[in-house]
C-alpha cells in the first residue's frame, strides 16, 4: 500500500480545522479535505458567530445564557474559557480579511433565540459561515506550512502500542494510501447525515467520529443532538436552512395559520431549539400545516440581511414576502462527541479533536445558536498552537485489518434504512420501546453489510452507540427527549452530567 508522512495530519477543513492548520505554523500541515471549501458544515452556517462585543453584554452574561441553554449540563469553566475568547476569535477572522456587516462603523448585532442580548455578528447576512469559510479556506491555500489534500477520503485511524499514527485513506479511484503522522487530528464536523432530515452537507456523516469511536477513543453526550426547528420543507437533501435569526428580527411560528409558541414557552418563538424544535415536531406530527411567516421581514427592506434564506425560497418557488414559509424540523448540530479539553487533546495518544466531532463541554445537552462557530475557531486556533508546540515525528502504525476498504457505496439500501431509523426513533420525540426497536433493527442491518464497507459498517457502529446513550438516560434533559421520561432527573445536573470529566 503506498504511504506517505507528514509533521501534522489535519482531516477536516471547516473553520474548526482550518484554524488549527493556520495556527500550526511554521510546521508542515497536510490537510485532508475531499469536502473542499463549500462542502463543510461551517460553509452551510446560516446565522452567525457569538461574541460578547455589544453595549451592556459581558462575557459573564454569554457564559450565563450558555450554561442555561446546556440544560443544566454545561461546563462552567470551559464556557468561560471560550467566551473569553470571544473577541480573539473575532480578531483572528479579521486579520485574515474578513469583513463583519456594520452600522455607522460598530458591529451590526442580531438576536437569536436563548440570547439575553443582540450579540451574534454577521459578515454578508446570513451568509456568515460562508464567508468565514472562504476567508480561512484562502488564508490556507497561501500558507507555505499546509498541503491541502482534496484527492483523499479518510477512512480509519491507525495506531500502534503508544497511540494513533494516521490513517488510512482513499483515492478518488478507490486506490487507499497510509498517511504517517506525529499528530493526527480530527475536525470532520458533524453527523445529521445519520437522518433522514437535516441541514447537514454531504460530508457529515459522522465518520470522524466513528473512526475514533472504533479505536476506543473517550466519548460523551453521543444521544445529544440538537435539531433546528426551521429548515425549508422541501425534497432538498440537504435541508436549506432558514436561520434563527428571522425569527430574531419577528417571524414567528404558525400550525394552520395559528401561533402556538407562547403556549409552549414564555420567551415564545425565542425559547432555546429543543423546546422550539419539539414544537414544530409535534403539531407537525398531528397533521398541520407548520410554517414560519416572515412576510413581514422579506415584505420590507430587512430583506437583504437574509439573502440566503430568500434564495432558497425562490429556488422552490416560494415568495416569502407574499405567503408563510413551510418548516420542518431536521438534525443540525451534535452536542456529543470526543471528549477534550482546552486544547483538543483526546484520550488517545497522538489524537485531537476540534469543532462539531468534539465534545468540550459548552454546549452540555443543548446548543445556545451561533455558539458553535465560536468553539470551532478558539478551540481549533488552541489546537494549533499547542500542536506547533508538541514534537515528535511521524510512526507506521497498524491498520487494524487486513481486508483493504472499499468505497463507500450510498446506493446500498442499508444507509437510506439507517437513516430512516434514526430519524424515527432519535428525533426530537424519543421513547424506550421505539428506541429498544430501531436498536434491533440497526443490529440487523449491520449483519447484512460486507467486512469491506469500512465507513457504513463504521456508521452503523456510531448510531447504535447513540441509540445505547439515549435509551440508558431515563430522563429528558436539553435536546434528548423522551416522551416516557418528560422530567430532568436533578440528580444528574452539574458538570459531570455527561458522565465526563473535564479532562479526557
Amino acid at each position: 500500500m503506498e504511504s506517505l508522512e507528514t509533521d501534522i495530519l489535519i482531516v477536516g477543513a471547516g473553520a474548526a480545522g482550518l484554524s488549527a492548520a493556520l495556527h500550526a505554523a511554521p510546521r508542515p500541515v497536510l490537510l485532508v479535505a475531499p469536502e473542499g471549501p463549500d462542502g463543510t458544515s461551517t460553509a452551510a452556517a446560516k446565522g452567525g458567530i457569538a461574541a460578547p462585543l455589544g453595549r451592556g453584554d459581558s462575557i459573564a452574561l454569554h457564559a450565563t445564557d450558555t450554561l442555561m441553554a446546556a440544560d443544566h449540563s454545561g461546563c462552567e469553566s470551559t464556557t468561560a474559557a471560550i467566551v473569553a475568547a470571544a473577541a480573539d476569535a473575532i480578531r483572528f477572522l479579521r486579520e485574515h480579511g474578513l469583513r463583519f456587516d456594520d452600522e455607522g462603523g460598530e458591529p451590526h448585532l442580531h438576536l437569536e433565540a436563548g440570547h439575553s442580548l443582540p450579540r451574534i455578528l454577521h459578515a454578508d447576512g446570513d451568509r456568515t459561515g460562508a464567508a468565514i469559510q472562504a476567508t480561512l479556506w484562502s488564508a490556507a491555500r497561501a500558507a507555505a506550512h499546509i498541503t491541502i489534500r482534496r484527492d483523499l477520503t479518510a477512512v480509519r485511524l491507525q495506531a500502534d502500542d503508544a497511540g494513533i499514527t494516521g490513517i488510512v485513506a482513499q483515492g478518488l479511484r478507490g486506490d487507499n494510501l497510509e498517511v504517517h503522522a506525529a499528530q493526527t487530528m480530527l475536525a470532520t464536523g458533524g453527523l445529521g447525515q445519520l437522518f433522514a432530515a437535516t441541514t447537514n452537507p454531504r460530508h457529515a456523516a459522522g465518520d470522524g467520529l466513528a473512526m475514533a469511536l472504533a479505536r476506543g477513543v473517550r466519548v460523551a453526550g453521543l444521544e445529544f443532538v440538537q435539531f433546528h426547528p426551521t429548515a425549508l420543507y422541501c425534497r432538498s437533501d440537504p435541508l436549506p436552512l432558514l436561520t434563527e435569526a428571522l425569527r430574531g428580527a419577528g417571524a414567528r411560528l404558525v400550525a394552520d395559520g395559528r401561533t402556538f409558541m407562547h403556549t409552549l414557552d414564555p420567551r415564545g418563538d425565542l425559547a432555546p431549539r429543543d423546546i422550539v424544535a419539539r414544537g414544530v415536531w409535534e403539531h407537525a406530527s398531528h397533521g398541520e400545516d407548520v410554517r414560519l411567516d416572515a412576510t413581514a421581514i422579506f415584505g420590507s427592506g430587512r430583506a437583504g440581511e437574509f439573502p440566503s434564506a430568500l434564495a432558497a425560497c425562490i429556488a422552490q418557488g416560494i415568495d416569502p414576502a407574499a405567503k408563510p414559509i413551510p418548516v420542518t424540523c431536521a438534525a443540525h448540530f451534535h452536542m456529543g462527541g470526543i471528549v477534550i479539553d482546552q486544547v483538543g487533546r483526546t484520550s488517545l495518544p497522538g489524537l485531537w479533536a476540534a469543532g462539531e466531532v468534539a465534545y468540550t463541554g459548552l454546549h452540555g445537552a443543548n446548543r445556545l445558536a451561533s455558539n458553535s462557530l465560536l468553539e470551532a475557531i478558539v478551540i481549533g486556533s488552541a489546537a494549533g498552537a499547542a500542536r506547533r508546540r508538541a514534537g515528535g515525528c511521524s510512526r507506521r502504525g497498524r491498520t487494524g485489518s487486513s481486508i483493504a476498504p472499499a468505497a463507500l457505496d450510498l446506493a446500498r439500501p442499508e444507509w437510506p434504512q439507517l437513516r430512516k431509523l434514526m430519524w424515527g426513533a432519535m428525533g426530537p420525540v424519543r421513547s424506550g420501546p421505539a428506541l429498544s426497536t430501531a436498536l434491533a433493527r440497526l443490529r440487523r442491518l449491520g449483519l447484512a453489510v460486507d467486512p469491506t464497507q469500512v465507513a457504513l459498517r463504521q456508521r452503523i457502529a456510531l448510531a447504535e452507540a447513540m441509540l445505547v446513550a439515549a435509551r440508558a438516560r431515563c430522563e429528558s434533559r436539553g435536546a434528548h427527549w423522551r416522551s416516557d421520561f418528560p422530567i430532568r432527573d436533578p440528580s444528574r445536573d452539574g458538570a459531570g452530567a455527561l458522565g465526563i470529566m473535564a479532562r479526557p
